[in-house]
């Protein structure tokens, strides 16, 4: 697929008019006009609705829009990568991480890399499980640290010895505080919110012999930040992990162990067969070699 049509169409996308995109490229209206017709017609798909003055996307377009932004970073840096093979260790390593203890681990060594190599830089990626499993599987990531359990088939990956407890997470002068611990039974009493992703939601659920029906679930979530402010204004408990009020340190906040205890494991993931980097290769060798030095 040719990279430039790729260009043309996401810049039609964005300006929403084949006039004023074609300006922007320099080109002629009918030349431009005339690749997108050939792109729809090499995909066999609509990408534009032409029924008002104002083009909009079709939900193929859509579609079709975020995959060639991807397709043109993806080449972007793999030309960069290729640029930095010869010379000394530069370049970026697509990190995603979801947030709990071991993030703060990998944050350090993000930090001894760079002392290492001033020159790698970092592109981060905060958000849920799932999400960072499909930027894997897109390329757009190059790591991620994930929360078990996945479906370790489709990655390779290196198992950290840090581990993460479930339970809830309270405002500080809530009447859950006081207590020690939360059973099942508390958790159907109170309202909750939770992460939206599932495969953690049900190996939580078969741990606790849980009944998800019978759970006061107000709101969920792919990050729990912004959650933390409703359990602070008392609408919600959180069901998490410790990790999460280890990142944040909030003093208004306190967490709460789950009975019977719940505990779950990190890794960080790449996917099988994919290109790794010099300086990706070398991240990698890294955590290995804390990891080891650790263990002693």
């Amino acid at each position: 697929m040719d990279t430039r049509v790729l260009n043309y169409f996401l810049t039609v996308a964005q300006e929403g008019n084949v006039t004023k995109a074609a300006q922007k490229l320099h080109i002629t209206q009918p030349t431009l006009s005339r690749q997108i017709s050939e792109l729809e017609d090499s995909l066999n798909v609509t990408l534009f609705d032409r029924t008002n003055r104002h083009l909009e996307l079709t939900q193929a377009g859509k579609f079709f829009q975020k995959r060639a932004h991807a397709i043109l970073d993806l080449v972007a840096q793999t030309e960069l990568d290729l640029q930095n093979q010869e010379n000394e260790l530069t370049g970026t390593i697509h990190l995603g991480s979801v947030e709990s203890s071991a993030s703060i681990w990998l944050m350090n060594i993000v930090k001894k890399m760079q002392e290492l190599y001033p020159q790698v830089v970092f592109d981060i990626d905060t958000a849920n499980g799932d999400d960072l499993k499909e930027k894997l599987d897109q390329g757009l990531l190059d790591l991620a640290l994930l929360l078990e359990p996945i479906e370790a088939k489709k990655y390779n990956y290196i198992r950290l010895p840090i581990k993460d407890t479930w339970g809830i997470i309270a405002a500080r002068d809530s009447y859950l505080a006081k207590k020690e611990t939360i059973t099942t039974n508390d958790l159907y009493q109170i309202p909750l919110t939770l992460s939206k992703r599932s495969l953690v939601r049900n190996e939580l659920a078969q741990s606790l012999q849980l009944n998800p029906n019978r759970l006061n679930i107000t709101s969920t979530h792919n990050l729990a930040s912004n959650p933390l402010q409703l359990v602070k204004n008392h609408t919600s408990f959180q069901l998490g992990i410790e990790g999460v009020l280890k990142l944040h340190n909030d003093p208004d906040l306190v967490f709460l162990p789950l009975v019977p205890k719940t505990t779950t494991g990190h890794i960080v993931a790449w996917r099988k067969n994919a290109y790794l980097s010099a300086v990706t290769k070398s991240f990698l060798q890294l955590i290995t070699d804390t990891l080891n030095t650790s263990s002693k």
